[in-house]
């Protein structure tokens, strides 16, 4: 039987840590930046905190997940995972919400294109969407999402699954 690993908790980290000197910390830091992917983009991004740059990275990403360019296998817990690891590095607020409209636009898109999905998928569409909500109601509105929204309320007419009847609700609550 396996032996179950431990994550360190923060305190026995920190105690950890504080035996090093600066120079090892640095090693330290450099060698996860060479072995693991999130920490060179999480130092990437603070050392180059371009936003708006990185936002069209993973719109790019997310684009590729709802459209791969060979094949066809939608992707969505991959794009929905963008747009989670993009949060997390702490982008401007209009960039991430830049970002959720665009998974919702995409998902929008993809029904229209492909014909009706299933009941998971409008799930994760209408839950970006509302999320979406609460940080463009957070951020003070601007007319530039609240065209986009409303063109994605409108682009749902028509979807099933009372998809567009949960996206006007959406709109109408956070949006409007």
């Amino acid at each position: 039987m396996e032996e179950e690993i431990k994550k360190p908790k923060a305190v026995g980290l920190k105690t950890y840590l504080v035996g090093f000197t600066k120079e090892q910390l640095i090693g330290q830091i450099i060698e996860l930046n060479k072995k693991y992917k999130d920490v060179k983009t999480y130092y990437d991004f603070f050392l180059n905190p371009d936003s708006s740059k990185k936002a069209d990275t993973v719109k790019a990403a997310i684009l590729h997940c709802f459209y791969p360019t060979r094949g066809y296998k939608l992707r969505l817990k991959d794009a929905r995972k963008a747009v989670t690891d993009f949060k997390k590095l702490s982008p401007d607020e209009g960039s991430l919400l830049d970002v959720m409209l665009y998974y919702v636009e995409c998902g929008v898109n993809f029904t229209n294109d492909f014909g009706d999905i299933d009941e998971p998928f409008y799930n994760s569409v209408a839950s970006m969407f509302r999320q979406a909500g609460t940080l463009y109601i957070h951020i003070k509105k601007n007319k530039g999402f609240h065209d986009r929204a409303e063109k994605i309320m409108n682009d749902t007419s028509g979807i099933g699954w009372g998809f567009h009847d949960e996206l006007a609700d959406i709109y109408y609550n956070y949006f409007k």
